[in-house]
């Protein structure tokens, strides 16, 4: 999860956890004072019945039937039952409605007064009435419809709310997440292209010194520390790189010449030609590392509209010039156009060492090419019959001096198909490696086609 997926889902969940509280002790306290209220009404109404039986001389038993049956005040389902000190019934109201009652519970009311119960759907209210004379009890039950209805539609109104809410707190929490950490993601989706071959990109930022903008500066410092540091090694691989090669040139120069009067003379010195095979070798590894700095320095590349068959002919005369041995197989598939954006002389010499590889690591000194087009690319496979590589090879198969074990007996550096990578990446090409069958390496190369292709 996301950190702005994950702060506005508790963000979110803890304001819907507070309402939800908020709203149960609202419900809670409102069933609180329905009670309380109810209970009130029960009381008085119990007291005015005993008061009117006792107290009024006029107001005899059928009096207060009539009396209570007439009453403004009359609540639904109401029973009331007035006991003497004797617990006998001295007077019930005319409705069907039963109270359910115990000696106990009048005795209970002698002790502590009144009691409040619930007893189905009917609560009832008790109450111990002292006169000078006589003590009397009453209990008096009734259904508070009323006081539950507004309880109800109470409990749907904070249903109904909650939902509604719920669901806004949540969009309403997402959307003003997302619009704060916009600079994050802006800020990740800048980091996320950068790379050594533009370390001089910066990341920007408001003047609002806020945690955002700070980082964004500390890290626009580090990038620039970065920047200055990988360039001075850049420009010292280059600057050794072609300052060894004059001394090494002189002294390829002499061996060779030194080898040809050794041949007129009719020996030739093993020695001399095994140091001449190694300064080569050197050469070679000085002059791919030069290479690799001058794309490394190069922010941009000249491009021009090419025809790839023709950069593909040219790389594999240059590889049978020096392997006259080397046989490459040209299959062209249905292909719409061969015209591509590149720069003709790297990629050359990017599909000359992919040519040279296949040749040195093959069984047979040859490869098959296969060409097709898709609608937006051109698709270049090359494949040759030899050892292939382990799953661990294959992931650092383009790091610098990467070799695999098939490749031990076969002279090369380890720095061809980095050369190769580096070239396609920085004209927008991509390759592949991958094993078809047991014994037969795969590159793939995957080049886009010209916008009016």
């Amino acid at each position: 999860m996301t950190l702005k997926n994950k702060i506005s889902f508790i963000v979110s969940l803890l304001f819907s956890v507070i309402f939800a509280i908020s709203a149960t002790v609202i419900y809670l306290l409102f069933d609180d004072f329905r009670k309380e209220e109810f209970e009130r009404r029960l009381k008085e109404k119990a007291l005015s019945s005993i008061k009117l039986l006792v107290e009024v001389e006029q107001v005899d038993r059928q009096l207060l039937k009539v009396i209570d049956q007439n009453s403004i005040n009359q609540l639904y389902n109401e029973k009331t039952l007035i006991f003497d000190v004797n617990y006998k019934l001295i007077y019930s109201s005319l409705d069907d409605t039963k109270i359910n009652w115990t000696v106990d519970d009048l005795k209970y009311l002698k002790t502590h007064k009144t009691f409040f119960k619930k007893d189905k759907d009917q609560e009832v209210y008790g109450v111990f009435y002292d006169t000078n004379d006589k003590d009397f009890y009453a209990l008096i039950s009734a259904s508070d419809n009323f006081g539950k209805r507004k309880l109800e539609y109470l409990l749907y109104i904070l249903l109904i709310t909650y939902v509604v809410f719920t669901v806004t707190t949540w969009l309403t929490t997402y959307y003003v997440v997302k619009k704060l950490l916009f600079p994050i993601d802006a800020f990740y989706k800048k980091l996320k292209g950068i790379n050594e071959n533009n370390l001089d990109t910066r990341i920007t930022f408001k003047d609002k010194k806020d945690e955002i903008d700070l980082l964004a500066f500390e890290f626009n410092h580090l990038l620039q520390r970065l920047d200055e540091s990988y360039k001075k090694q850049k420009e010292f691989t280059a600057h050794a790189s072609h300052e060894l090669r004059t001394p090494l040139s002189r002294i390829i120069v002499q061996l060779e010449n030194k080898i040809i009067q050794e041949r007129n003379k009719g020996f030739v010195s093993e020695f001399n030609e095994n140091i001449l095979r190694d300064i080569n070798q050197l050469s070679e590894l000085i002059s791919s590392l030069l290479l690799l700095s001058k794309l490394d320095n190069e922010s941009k590349t000249s491009i021009e509209v090419c025809r790839m068959d023709d950069i593909i002919f040219e790389a594999a005369e240059k590889v049978n010039a020096h392997f006259p041995d080397f046989v490459l197989d040209l299959n062209f598939l249905e292909i719409d156009s061969l015209e591509v954006e590149t720069n003709k002389s790297l990629t050359i010499i990017a599909f000359t060492n992919l040519f040279q590889n296949a040749c040195l690591y093959s069984d047979n000194q040859q490869a098959q090419l296969t060409l097709q087009s898709t609608p937006n690319a051109l698709i270049i496979i090359i494949t040759n019959n030899g050892k292939t590589l382990s799953e661990i090879e294959q992931k650092n198969l383009f790091e610098p001096f990467m070799r695999g074990k098939n490749v031990k007996s076969a002279r090369g550096l380890g720095l061809g198909l980095r050369i190769v990578q580096r070239i396609l990446n920085r004209q927008k090409a991509s390759i592949h490696y991958s094993i078809n069958d047991k014994n037969q390496n795969t590159f793939t190369i995957r080049w886009p086609l010209t916008s009016s292709s």
